[in-house]
């Protein structure tokens, strides 16, 4: 197909999907849901894009929080939005689901008079189609009077621009008005009038996708073959038709008299948890190959992996895979029966789905401290309660920094606790800073979690944008019991941010009065990795030039996805912290620094004694943040 700066524009439905967290439970009995983008055009133009497509959406979303989340989760794999319209008298759409057994999937579509539906020919023109290679519509976009003619109005803009027009059917029975509101489940239901209807939007079409329900109302029979003639003897298109776990097949010419003479293009067997969702991760997976040229074979075995790899996890849209886990998921699928429960994998999809991707540049205020500061303020007298305010001082000194350093969001950030900076953390959520917020228990040896055993119950309640750090004294020669005990906890906390999604950032310190060498810190860390430990980020001390090699060869080999290692600062003197930054700045592994006491100590001493006002804490504090990120750029160049 001829270059176009799009591959494919997705019209129709965009949503937020509601999933029901207890597998196996009545919607009735559901406790919890997961919040996640859904609707089908919407999901394909995701899944396009996370498989290294160029796509746009075109709908409407409400003006509201659930639209702006639908438009910003597209934009952060790098959808084009440019053609959402906000739509200010309608509200985005809302489904709630729920994953019963491997057969029964309740859910109610929550659509009346909802956003995407008014989508209008207003919204887009025939230079923006003709931009794109293909068109793609979803079944529901034709099933009012609104919909179909600005369906067909965008069919008419490809067919002039050579732009190919793809029809996923996505036949929902009860978006057609053929159930009770309720009834989101049923798949099928027959319709001579639904199937009059699609049938005239079929002569136009270059692909039509759908399972054998969705050819049966397309063909208007419950006969496959039969459907499938009528759908040719109107359409010169490709027919992709799905069967389920068996794969799909590929009928470019005529059509055979029985299903016994299709090429079956096989699909990959898995354990299914969730079937709602596959058929979208179907297609994207198809147009990953049918849009670049490449052979029945190759795109089926995109589509089928894709698919296969979504109907074992929780979730539509997140579910997707990305370019490279479904072709590492391709070279191993024989030896991964149940891709939710393989560590290799699922790390894959955790990490190349990571929000954000990477961040070169790290210069973050640490001020996470408690017991330091509580010690501070009992030695000075101090009441207590003042480190909350403090801490919301601090941040002030880290928005000064940004300012007059022209450090970029992404590069800036805070550590910073939630006993006494639960405020502090509030203020900064959702700025895109590098946010991390401690787990441990303040100078526990061996290691332990503040609040107890359960993390996990604790991050639920956390942003996902947090980062968990866990600072741990650990040395890779500590005494056996001491140091199974400490992997243990961090095993724990591991498995708990993948359950979360929260990133980990891991800090090892030596404990006080260990031996230190040139591969202890390696050592330490291969460990971990020998473990299946993979935090996103390691936090270290200032190590020597052969102890960064060693660490860079370790951590390029062993998780080229780590997002690197920030330099702590331990209180040392500022010339000491920037000779630290000297040496680490030559070796792309370290990213940056998250320092605290030697930022803000001496001035948050002052201030508690009363010396200093708060304007002077922030100035001063800020002075030193600006000088730290000042020596860490021009050592890093």
């Amino acid at each position: 197909m001829s270059e176009r700066e799009l591959d494919i524009i997705c019209l129709g439905r965009a949503a937020v999907d509601f999933y029901g967290d207890q597998i196996g439970s009545r919607l009735e009995d559901m406790g919890s849901f997961s919040k996640y983008l859904g609707g089908s055009s919407c999901n394909i133009a995701f899944g396009c894009a996370r498989l290294g497509l160029k796509s746009s959406m075109l709908t409407r979303v409400g003006d509201e929080h659930m639209g702006r989340f639908v438009r910003e989760e597209l934009q952060r794999v790098g959808v084009d939005t440019s053609h959402i319209v906000t739509d200010k008298e309608r509200l985005t759409g809302l489904v709630i689901l729920g994953i019963k057994d491997q057969d029964t999937f309740p859910l109610i579509f929550y659509r009346n008079d909802c956003a995407d539906m008014a989508v209008s020919t207003e919204d887009f023109d025939a230079d923006y189609i003709a931009k794109a290679k293909a068109l793609l519509i979803t079944g529901t976009h034709f099933s009012t009077e609104n919909t179909y003619r600005t369906s067909m109005q965008a069919i008419k803009y490809a067919k002039a621009a050579g732009t190919k027009v793809v029809v996923d059917i996505d036949y929902r029975p009860v978006l057609w008005g053929l159930t009770s509101l309720g009834d989101g489940e049923t798949r099928f239901i027959s319709s001579e009038g639904v199937s009059a209807h699609l049938q005239t939007v079929l002569p136009y079409c270059d692909l039509v996708v759908g399972t054998e329900e969705e050819i049966h109302i397309g063909g208007g029979s419950t006969d496959t073959i039969t459907a499938l003639k009528k759908v040719r003897e109107l359409s010169d298109a490709t027919i992709v038709l799905k069967l389920g776990p068996l794969g799909c097949t590929v009928l470019n010419g005529p059509i055979p008299d029985s299903m016994d003479d299709f090429v079956v293009h096989q699909g990959v067997r898995v354990d299914v948890l969730n079937v709602l969702g596959a058929g979208d991760a179907f297609m994207s997976g198809f147009l990953r190959g049918w849009l670049r040229g490449e052979d029945d074979q190759t795109c089926t075995a995109y589509a089928n992996a894709s698919g296969a790899l979504v109907v074992s996890r929780h979730g539509c849209a997140p579910a997707v895979p990305t370019e490279e886990e479904l072709f590492y998921y391709l070279k191993h699928s024989d030896d991964i029966p149940q891709p939710d429960k393989d560590p290799a994998l699922n790390q894959l999809h955790r990490v190349t789905t990571r929000i954000p991707q990477s961040r070169p540049e790290v210069c973050v205020l640490a001020f996470d401290h408690r017991k330091q500061l509580t010690d501070m303020a009992d030695e000075t007298g101090a009441d207590r309660a003042c480190i909350h305010t403090l801490k919301q001082l601090l941040v002030k000194s880290v928005e000064k920094g940004i300012q007059e350093s022209g450090l970029s969001q992404s590069a800036a950030g805070v550590l910073i606790d939630d006993t006494f900076g639960q405020d502090a953390l509030n203020d900064i959520t959702g700025r895109g800073w590098f946010i991390g917020r401690p787990v441990e228990l303040p100078s526990s040896y061996p290691l332990e979690l503040e609040g107890g055993r359960s993390i996990g119950s604790r991050l639920k309640e956390w942003p996902l944008e947090h980062i968990v750090k866990c600072l741990c004294f650990y040395h890779p020669d500590d005494p056996t019991d001491v140091r199974l005990k400490q992997e243990r906890q961090i095993a724990e906390l591991f498995k708990a941010c993948q359950a979360s999604g929260h990133q980990l950032l891991l800090e090892f310190i030596p404990p006080a009065g260990s031996t230190v060498e040139d591969d202890t810190m390696s050592r330490a860390l291969a460990r971990m990795y020998n473990l299946g430990i993979r935090p996103d980020w390691w936090k270290l001390p200032p190590q020597s030039e052969a102890s960064w090699e060693l660490l860079t060869q370790l951590i390029n080999h062993r998780d080229p996805h780590c997002q690197g290692v920030v330099l702590l600062g331990l209180a040392a003197s500022m010339a000491s912290v920037k000779q630290g930054f000297k040496t680490a700045a030559a070796y792309p592994i370290c990213k940056g620094f998250t320092v605290g006491r030697t930022i803000f100590a001496e001035e948050s001493r002052q201030w508690m004694l009363g010396e200093i006002d708060d304007q002077a804490l922030v100035d001063g504090a800020a002075a030193n943040y600006l000088e730290l990120i000042k020596a860490w750029r021009e050592w890093r160049g």
